[in-house]
Order: structure tokens, then sequence, then C-alpha cells
């Protein structure tokens, strides 16, 4: 009968250990909130065939409900914030969820945030995040190239991927992160590519952060550039961006595009440039006489990659533009955009392209 207790007795231990064990596996899963704004991967179609659909058709608890396994990696809530095509983003939609983001992160129940996104314009609000998200938890970009009813939709794995990432502790401090098509790539070196190909980011001049293949992570570089918790920009008051253009350079360009910019209340204008960020002449002319009405020149380039150095091709200290650096011409109207809230001198100016 002793013997019969004690058996009983190690039964119940082990039952109890079993169960506290699961307890404690249930409450360390991590917290990820999934913010919604549309764009192909929320996208339906009326054929599994067909190349054209409707961006933003399915709402998020549909997406998240849709992919196996997904809950297994973290405790998700969905919230969409927009519903849109990312060609229809907006300054108002990315100071709506940068905020957002910062108001969740700072709580102890949320370790992570997923955005999905259209790709279209992926690029800008992955950097603008970057630059004003105040937290060194992970903020993690993900979309999809197919709609979800496509027979080969790659959207389902994309967001499976973009949770683990965000689930996982080595994330953090690594700036606002974009996962798609199993490459993690951070957010100031990416840019789309290509129209359709579900390999359409690339990071030519920096490369990828790590990768996700099925929710497993593995870290290459950590970024270097400012960003987040680093970062001087606080949106936090903020309703309205000051307006930037961006013109495009190409042969005989005409100078009066960027007279007809600052005639239109721009206080920056982005030139993306032919090559070194250069421009010919009659528009060099223009956009000197834009600076010497307070209008902030920056020369980016419309070449793929490389960098716009300043004084190389264009005498810069001398006419009183700004090189971008290693910033694309939408890149440079984000961080542009967000300097001009606050005076800066030229030198000031310069210094942010070169560190962020």
């Amino acid at each position: 009968m002793k013997q019969s207790r004690r058996t009983l007795s190690a039964l119940v231990v082990a039952m109890v250990g079993l169960i506290s064990q699961l307890a404690i596996g249930q409450t360390t899963k991590p917290n990820v909130v999934v913010l919604a704004t549309g764009g192909t991967i929320a996208g339906a179609a009326a054929t599994g065939t067909q190349s054209s659909y409707t961006s933003g058709k399915v709402t998020i608890d549909a997406m998240l409900d849709a992919v196996p396994g997904i809950r297994d990696l973290a405790n998700l809530k969905g919230e969409q914030v927009a519903n849109v095509g990312s060609q229809d983003m907006s300054f108002e939609i990315m100071l709506k969820l940068a905020k957002r983001i910062n108001e969740l992160l700072p709580t102890n129940d949320v370790d992570g945030i997923v955005v999905t996104h259209g790709t279209d314009t992926l690029e800008e609000t992955a950097f603008f995040l970057n630059l004003t998200v105040k937290s060194d938890k992970p903020v993690v970009i993900v979309g999809s190239m197919r709609p979800s009813t496509a027979i080969s939709a790659d959207g389902p794995l994309n967001l499976y991927d973009a949770v683990a990432v965000a689930a996982d502790p080595d994330s953090k401090g690594r700036g606002v992160l974009v996962v798609m098509n199993d490459w993690i790539q951070g957010a100031h070196s990416l840019t789309k590519t290509s129209t359709t190909a579900v390999q359409t980011f690339q990071s030519p001049l920096r490369g990828l952060v790590g990768v996700s293949a099925y929710g497993k992570t593995d870290f290459y570089n950590n970024p270097q550039w400012k960003h987040t918790t680093s970062s001087e920009f606080d949106v936090s008051d903020v309703t309205q961006l000051p307006r930037v253009d961006i013109i495009y350079a190409d042969v005989d360009m005409p100078p009066d595009l960027i007279d007809s910019s600052v005639r239109n209340g721009a206080k920056g204008i982005v030139i993306a440039g032919v090559g070194n960020g250069n421009m010919n002449k009659v528009s060099l002319d223009a956009a000197a006489r834009a600076v010497k009405q307070g209008v902030v020149v920056v020369r980016s380039s419309r070449v793929a990659t490389g960098t716009v150095g300043r004084n190389v091709e264009v005498k810069d200290d001398e006419l009183g533009f700004i090189a971008s650096d290693e910033l694309n011409p939408q890149k440079s109207r984000v961080l542009l955009s967000l300097a001009l809230l606050k005076p800066h001198t030229p030198v000031q100016l310069q210094e942010l392209f070169a560190t962020y």
C-alpha cells in the first residue's frame, strides 16, 4: 500500500510539473500585434490565374486565420489601421501608423509589431517608420506580389515568416525590417526592383540582414544607420508634413519643372538626377534659384545603385545643394520631409543624409 501511495504521489508530482511547464510555455509565447494597411497581400481576384485584382479585400483576421500554424509562433492580435492599395498610401496614414506603434510598443504585453502593406510604396513606409518609431522592439513590414486568391499566393508564407521575425528576440535593435520571399532586409537599403517578381525587393548596396525560412530566422547583419531609438525625429504631435517634390531628370530637362514646384509651395525638392545626381545646366541654374528662395534641394539619382557624392560633379558647396548619399529619391523625400519639421543648416542636413 505504501508503495502504491508513493507511486501515486510521484505521478501527481509529474503531472503538476507537466502542467506547470505547459503554463510557462503559454505565458512566455511572445505577443505580436499585426497592423493591416491593405495592399496586394490582402487582395483578391475573381480567379486564381488572373493578374488583375483588387487590393485590400481581405480583413486582417481572415488573413491570419488562413495561415496554418501562425498562432503557434505568437499570441496574435490584428488591427485594421487602413485598407488601401499602397499607391494610395499617404503621410497621413504613415503618421497614424507610427503613432499607433509608439502607443503599443512601450507596453509590457506587446513584444513586436507586424505591418501588412502593399509593395509599391512599402520601402517608403518602412523608412519612415525606421525614423519615427521610438522602440528597439521588432517592427516588421510584410507584403506580397500575388493576391490571396492566386494559385501560388506568396502572402501566407511571407506573413508567417514576418510574425516569426517579430517574435524573435534577436530581431530587437535592428530597426524596421522587411520580410518577403524568405529574406530579411533593412529599411534603409532595400528597394523594389521588379514590377511583378516575388523577389522584387533587393538591397543592392548593403545586402540582406538575414533570412527566414518557414519561421526559422538567421541574421547576418545589423544595420549601422541611425534609426528608431537613436533617431531625432519625433512625430507625436505632427499632423502634416511639409511639401517635398521629386523631379525626374532626363535629356533636355526643362527647368520650369523646378520653377513650378517652387511656385506651388514646395519647401524641398529632390532631383532624381542622371548619373551621380546630375542635371543639365538650365536645371542646375533653376535649382540654385530655388535654394536662394529658401527651398532645400537634394540631389539624388535615378540610377538603381551607387551613392551620390557631395561636390563630385556638381559644386554643392557653391550652389547650396544637399547630396543624398545612398538614399534613392523616394527615401530622400521621406527624410527631407521629416527634417523640414525643424530648422537645419545645410551642414546639418547633409549630416542627416550621411547618418540616416
